[in-house]
């Protein structure tokens, strides 16, 4: 099968032409395999889709056209009303925001106390202060009062998690520097949850490049130098 090997990008499926040469071709939306409810995506247009494959292979069939730039994966689950993040709301966000990544992070480390997986040696190694210093605060919803004393307490066990989200995401290429796509896999899973989430990376991107910088992620945070 020479497609075996055959790399295409989402929305394309490999093709052996007459001469059994495989070239990329759009994935035609209706023959994606069937999904469940919860795989259901919603996409920049505010229409719901079956799943990634319906979305992408409608984006690669509108390629060179206005609408296809502009249709990308907005968030997973089915479209839903998402309200507007109010400037105070925006403000708070860091705060829950690194202590989600904390609480990630130390899951991670729990998980890889009995089989080894998630996290490599070094992060196990950094994350371990981290887990033996947060018996204080349990996870849950704190009030934004004891976020901020405790972040203002124990900055150094914030820092790490926000470096380290950072360069989770950083993989296409290794740049550091997050682009839209790079972003995605986080956003997307967080828009229904957290609805700030958009305008809070729209607002770190300080100097308006469509990029977001290690140090503009860092001072979204509240990072120092």
């Amino acid at each position: 099968d020479p497609c075996q090997n055959f790399h295409c990008k989402r929305g394309k499926v490999c093709h052996a032409d007459k001469q059994g040469k495989p070239h990329c071709v759009c994935q035609d939306p209706a023959a994606c395999p069937p999904t469940k409810d919860y795989e259901h995506v919603c996409g920049t247009d505010n229409k719901t889709y079956d799943g990634t494959c319906q979305l992408f292979g409608t984006k690669c069939q509108l390629e060179g056209t206005k609408m296809g730039r502009q249709l990308h994966l907005d968030y997973m689950g089915s479209c839903k009303y998402i309200p507007a993040c109010t400037d105070y709301e925006v403000d708070q966000f860091p705060l829950r925001m690194r202590d989600w990544l904390k609480n990630i992070l130390i899951q991670y480390y729990e998980r890889d106390l009995n089989t080894s997986g998630i996290l490599t040696e070094k992060q196990r190694n950094k994350v371990k202060k981290i887990y033996q210093n947060d018996k204080r605060l349990v996870a849950g919803d704190h009030p934004v009062e004891l976020l901020l004393h405790d972040f203002e307490k124990n900055y150094h066990m914030y820092v790490y998690p926000v470096h380290w989200q950072f360069h989770q995401l950083d993989q296409h290429p290794v740049d550091r520097l997050l682009t839209h796509s790079e972003l995605a896999p986080l956003r997307a899973s967080l828009v229904p949850m957290e609805h700030c989430i958009t305008r809070f990376f729209q607002e770190c991107d300080g100097d308006h490049d469509k990029l977001i910088a290690f140090k503009e992620w860092c001072h979204c945070f509240g990072i120092k130098e």
